[in-house]
């Protein structure tokens, strides 16, 4: 069962749109303005994380036709989210907890503790979208935006939803910098996926294999030998004449948002007209490969 890509979204610094993934990073772009899309209101106390995630949910299911203002047009209980962050709200965490350390947990504010879930990101997103399906948050690593394509995927192909919101996001602040020791993406990708695929679907979703190691993942997708296409990895690619690689680490670190940014630029590739497969690979403590093709 093939996974439809319904919906895309891009927001990373000087670059709104699928397409401008395959394009080199424009150094100093401004930042992503979410309020500028979704509006001021509801976003006063969210910490950056997000409001980038509510940003690009509203971009996606708007880009799938989903939304009719702030309301659904699907079925909300047959619709769930997955938000990829390893470094989501640690701005927040670290705050909370040096207040606590300096004062106690009554200094504590009341309108920013919330802030400190693990699952903010998803749970505004439902809770702003009237989104009532599976949620939960992957962070894991390199590998959790693949990781929560992959558990989206399974919701789907389990009946568990109709439709699955995955958005990867990491904010840029002076706590995520001093974590990853450089610049931070500060945006991210989200994708709507769905269980039966559309005359408007942007790519679908092939098999979605996990292994131990990278060379084992692409063997078990693609046989011996790498065949023509995109491969989207910061790895060390396959060695193929036929085969173009993109790394897509202009940005600074993607951390958990990486795996949904390269399955985003799979569906810019699309757009460009290509027909070729796209295989986004990311190595580390385990390796996850998604293989996407062209919807039509």
């Amino acid at each position: 069962m093939s996974v439809a890509v319904s919906g895309v979204a891009v927001a990373l610094p000087g670059a709104a749109d699928p397409r401008a993934l395959l394009r080199p990073a424009v150094p100093g772009a401004a930042p992503v303005d979410a309020a500028a899309l979704i509006g001021k209101k509801g976003l006063r106390f969210k910490d950056r994380a997000t409001r980038l995630g509510l940003h690009l949910a509203y971009a996606a299911l708007t880009d799938a036709g989903f939304l009719d203002g702030w309301e659904p047009t699907v079925p909300g209980e047959r619709v769930g989210v997955v938000v990829s962050s390893n470094l989501g709200n640690a701005d927040t965490v670290c705050r909370a907890v040096e207040t606590i350390a300096k004062e106690s947990t009554s200094a504590l504010s009341p309108m920013d503790t919330p802030n400190a879930s693990s699952n903010i990101i998803a749970s505004e997103t439902a809770i702003r979208f009237g989104l009532r399906g599976p949620n939960l948050t992957v962070c894991n690593g390199r590998t959790s935006g693949l990781d929560a394509v992959r558990w989206a995927a399974l919701m789907l192909r389990s009946g568990r939803a109709d439709h699955m919101v995955v958005t990867g996001v990491e904010p840029d602040n002076e706590v995520t910098r001093r974590l990853v020791d450089g610049p931070v993406a500060d945006g991210g990708a989200a994708l709507v996926l769905s269980r039966t695929p559309t005359a408007s679907a942007k790519a679908l979703l092939g098999p979605l294999v996990r292994t131990s190691r990278p060379e084992d993942t692409v063997a078990r997708l693609s046989g011996p030998v790498p065949g023509a296409g995109l491969w989207l990895t910061p790895e060390t690619g396959p060695d193929s004449g036929s085969a173009l690689r993109l790394t897509l680490d202009g940005w600074g670190e993607l951390s958990g948002a990486l795996g949904v940014v390269q399955c985003a630029a799979a569906a810019g590739w699309f757009a460009q007209g290509h027909t070729e497969p796209v295989y986004a690979l990311i190595g580390g403590a385990g390796a996850a490969l998604v293989r996407a093709e062209g919807a039509a």
